[in-house]
């Protein structure tokens, strides 16, 4: 069996053509399929309507509230843990990626070709504002944080059971997702697709979002920042010797009116600015490391149905599993 994951956050536009996609591509998949939704805190009617048309909808399927929004991954990773199948594979649930990803995905996984399988985007609908940014945002990724990342980025992926394990071992608060399945390895392949025009809703990934996931990305995967505040040390104190041998010449020629002003301010501008840097980079790394002394759990499950594909569920439970 294949489990899907969605995480659902202001989809409620999407839910009855996702569904319509999701019963086409069970006739398409060489193993049976469960579905696991996961709505991330939505305040719409997206569980609502979830709640009410799973029972009926003809296959295997998982309903998850999270008591509040916890971000797109952790609803992804509450998912992979509820998820009962041998392969896994994760999907948006705007459908902007083709739901046929999921045959290739899975015929990949199921030849034993390779444990991990991802989507690769070759062009995208989206507005040429968003394709800008997006495009810039994964080039400063691949080339600062992991290089293996494809250059449009990541939004679909599967992975086989093993690797699932693997990942939800990794407990890390303040982390990426992405970054956690190219950090476990295991062998990789790529899927090539377009990505699609969203036709319902506005994406609730924003700009915000994304320089968070970047910064969580930096600091949870490079030592680069670290790397780059010795460089830039390196070469400040390099050129500090410089400008002092500089001042000194120039005290000595009588070519400075105020003793000591000039090497003053800027000595006081250069390293007051440097310390300032290096509090903030170091800070950064603190605070994630206090973030993963208290153990908290990544997600907190409000409640938890199962629907067999008949005409009732099978499983209700209102208990939280523990992450």
């Amino acid at each position: 069996m294949i489990s899907i994951v969605v995480p659902v956050y202001r989809n409620s536009g999407n839910i009855a053509p996702l569904l319509a996609a999701l019963k086409s591509l069970q006739l398409e998949l060489p193993t049976p399929l469960e579905v696991v939704f996961v709505v991330d805190g939505s305040p719409d009617d997206s569980y609502l309507q979830l709640a009410n048309a799973l029972p009926s909808v003809g296959f295997r399927s998982q309903l998850a509230l999270l008591s509040r929004n916890f971000g797109a991954f952790a609803a992804i990773r509450a998912g992979l843990q509820l998820g009962e199948g041998e392969m896994f594979a994760v999907m948006a649930a705007d459908l902007q990626e083709p739901p046929k990803l999921i045959v290739e995905f899975a015929a990949k996984m199921a030849d034993e070709s390779a444990d991990v399988v991802v989507g690769r985007r070759i062009s995208r609908a989206d507005p040429w504002s968003s394709r800008i940014f997006s495009g810039l945002y994964w080039w400063f990724y691949r080339h600062f944080v992991q290089p293996q990342v494809p250059p449009g980025g990541v939004d679909a992926f599967g992975f086989t059971r093993k690797v699932r394990d693997q990942i939800l071992r990794l407990c890390e608060q303040n982390s990426s997702l992405i970054g956690l399945l190219y950090w476990v390895g295991f062998r990789r392949a790529e899927v090539t697709y377009e990505r699609r025009l969203r036709e319902v809703g506005k994406s609730s990934w924003t700009f915000e979002k994304k320089l968070r996931y970047l910064s969580d990305s930096i600091f949870s995967f490079t030592d680069l920042p670290i790397r780059v505040l010795t460089a830039i040390g390196t070469v400040g104190l390099t050129l500090s010797v410089l400008f002092g041998i500089a001042v000194l010449i120039a005290k000595m020629s009588g070519a400075i009116p105020v003793p000591g002003y000039a090497a003053t301010v800027v000595l006081i501008s250069f390293f007051g600015t440097l310390n300032c840097l290096g509090i903030g980079i170091l800070g950064g790394y603190l605070w994630r490391t206090f973030e993963n002394t208290k153990i908290r759990p990544n997600f907190v499950v409000a409640s938890h149905d199962v629907f067999q594909g008949a005409a009732h569920a099978i499983v209700k439970s209102n208990d939280a599993p523990i992450p």
